[in-house]
């Protein structure tokens, strides 16, 4: 008799794993003794001091995780991330994990856990989709304090003739909470973790801290965290929260979990620093970009890649048979496209998952063969990192080939040039409209002289429009920019369109609610 015996569950998985003290992983991705300040058995943080000793060292591969337009299931860029590495490792390179922390919003609301799934996760799984080692926490901190000091200044005489109805600073927290809208948005959306991951070291945080626009004088002025002299009490609040975090994968791979902006109203990238480092200390860095390529790939490369001057060596762009199903083959070969355009070579990793009949992936084989695009299926989530050797060789492959790197826009070109490439060139808009108000910010934005800058795209991410329900790739489109704004200590520009919300709710039946502990500190729910 034949018995269908289930699948444990993610965190089953990551209690059942057995995991080696942390100073053992810094040893074997050659971090000294002395760079390792250990948060607990599993769990440390990097001191800057090791990518100082490792500055003359020659940087290894450089690989990219992507997808085309996402479900909101998510198609597996973290697991796939994570997944790849291992196979790297199977095959006999030396391969490190560049990811971003999850944020306890969409843990408590859709995801229930953002460090990967099945045998390719992150661990101590449950540690890193709570509180970690309180990086974000810092960030909160560091956030209200420049609100709390804003708003004391003004309290307190205000010598800067700041016009309270010009105030452009919220509160933060790290939660989904719908009621908080207009007055507090999510930290993973807070300028304060785009500066902090775009950071390369104490001083250049605290000089990009003071840049911050928190207000604007009577006439006009901008008034930053400089003027209200808050960067240096904020640095001291994010001196250890710039230190990446370096845990390890389920089979061992080294693993800086570092930064966690949404890549829908942020950059969408971990930090800088983490991923500098990972280069060093590496032969092959694999590395994810939040969303669909129209997002998080293109920010990786216009606005992370141009600060940090990395070079991409390949990019793997995920597709599951759900993406591929509600968004087509047109949906696929504009994000396959989208790549092509930045010089880059990539391979699509068909990412299989336990109930997917032979049948689903078959047609995704077919589309990618259709499109002359090489495929590989993918069963990292079953079988870790075995499940993913034949990727990891193609992958291998592809970054011994020459490529010709290149951002999509000129930084100096005028914002409505910027934003009309990526629409264009990325999205597959006919056209960029704007409203009245997203007009006077294009004009003050010229006067401050701010609008040399990199553009980070607040859209959608379950549509190549800026409409969510519009799947696929819709043809004769606008994208309408309803606003700008100036992240001028993160050195980007923010242009927002349709009705993205920097403070998100949580769904009908949030994650949290089937989240529990025991007594002796089991915990369930999170997957």
């Amino acid at each position: 008799m034949c018995y269908n015996i289930p699948m444990p569950t993610d965190i089953q998985i990551a209690q059942e794993a057995e995991l080696k003290k942390i100073e053992k992983i810094a040893r074997s991705a050659g971090i000294l003794t002395s760079e390792l300040e250990p948060h607990g058995i599993y769990k440390g943080k990097i001191k800057l001091a090791a990518l100082r000793r490792l500055s003359g060292r020659k940087d290894g591969k450089l690989i990219l995780v992507t997808t085309m337009t996402p479900t909101p299931q998510g198609e597996g860029k973290t697991t796939t991330t994570i997944g790849l590495a291992q196979a790297l490792k199977k095959i006999g390179k030396k391969p490190f994990i560049c990811i971003r922390e999850p944020s306890l919003g969409p843990v408590m609301g859709m995801k229930g856990g953002a460090a990967g799934g099945g045998y390719s996760q992150v661990l101590p799984m449950a540690d890193i989709n709570l509180h970690f080692i309180g990086d974000i926490h810092c960030i909160t901190s560091a956030h209200n304090l420049l609100s709390a000091m804003l708003c004391n200044h003004i309290h307190q005489g205000n010598d800067l003739n700041i016009d309270p109805k010009k105030i452009v600073w919220q509160r933060s927290m790290d939660m989904n909470d719908r009621a908080l809208r207009g007055s507090f948005e999510i930290t993973a959306s807070s300028e304060v973790m785009a500066v902090m991951c775009l950071s390369t070291s104490i001083e250049n945080m605290k000089s990009n801290l003071s840049k911050i626009i928190v207000a604007y004088t009577k006439d006009g002025k901008a008034v930053t965290c400089g003027d209200l002299k808050a960067q240096g009490a904020m640095t001291l609040l994010l001196k250890d929260a710039l230190k990446p975090n370096l845990v390890q994968s389920i089979e061992g791979v080294p693993a800086f979990v570092h930064g966690g902006p949404f890549a829908n109203i942020a950059h969408g990238c971990n930090s800088l620093m983490a991923t500098r480092m990972a280069l060093k200390l590496s032969k092959y860095v694999v590395t994810e970009a939040g969303f669909g390529a129209d997002l998080g790939a293109e920010k990786f490369f216009d606005i992370k890649c141009r600060a940090g001057n990395l070079k991409p060596n390949a990019v793997v762009l995920v597709v599951t048979a759900q993406a591929f199903r509600r968004n087509g083959i047109d949906n696929l070969k504009k994000h396959v496209d989208t790549i092509k355009s930045f010089g880059l070579p990539l391979i699509v990793a068909i990412n299989k998952k336990i109930n997917d009949s032979s049948m689903d992936i078959e047609q995704v084989t077919v589309g990618c063969r259709k499109l002359d695009i090489d495929c590989v299926i993918s069963k990292i989530w079953e079988h870790g990192g075995s499940g993913g050797s034949e990727l990891a060789k193609k992958v291998v492959k592809l970054c011994r080939e020459k490529n010709q790197f290149n951002y999509l826009y000129d930084v100096n070109d005028p914002i409505p040039v910027k934003i009309k490439k990526i629409a264009t060139k990325v999205y597959g808009a006919a056209d960029v409209k704007y409203t009245n108000e997203a007009k006077k910010c294009l004009d003050h934005l010229h006067d401050l002289k701010l609008d040399k800058l990199p553009i980070c795209m607040a859209k959608t991410q379950y549509s190549l429009t800026d409409n969510p329900k519009a799947y696929g790739r819709p043809p004769h489109f606008n994208i309408t920019v309803t606003s700008l704004r100036a992240s001028a200590g993160a050195g980007f520009i923010v242009a927002y369109t349709g009705n993205v919300l920097t403070m998100p709710g949580l769904p009908k039946h949030p994650a949290a609610e089937n989240m529990d502990i025991s007594e002796d500190g089991v915990i369930t729910g999170l997957f």
